[in-house]
């Protein structure tokens, strides 16, 4: 979890990711529903997005950035919580 100055705490879109994995989940599988709720608008998120020939590992909706983009700890918990996942 990265802390920023203002005191606001933000999660990267592979720690976010990593918080979802299970035994029914993936890391991948995890970072792509993220991805995909970002780009639907369900899940707030600052996003960066790779160009197509800068991309690195298997690549996610929307070419977003899984090691760049930030999605804040409130945002992530009242998304999962509306999936009904544990927050």
């Amino acid at each position: 979890m990265i802390e920023h100055p203002s005191g606001s705490s933000s999660l990267t879109l592979i720690e976010a990711a990593r918080a979802m994995i299970s035994d029914t989940m993936s890391e991948h599988d995890a970072e792509v529903a993220l991805a995909m709720a970002i780009q639907r608008g369900q899940l707030h998120a600052n996003i960066k997005r790779w160009a197509t020939e800068q991309w690195e590992g298997r690549q996610l909706p929307g070419n977003i950035n899984r090691l760049e983009t930030l999605i804040e700890r409130s945002d992530f918990d009242a998304w999962l919580k509306s999936r009904g996942g544990a927050a």
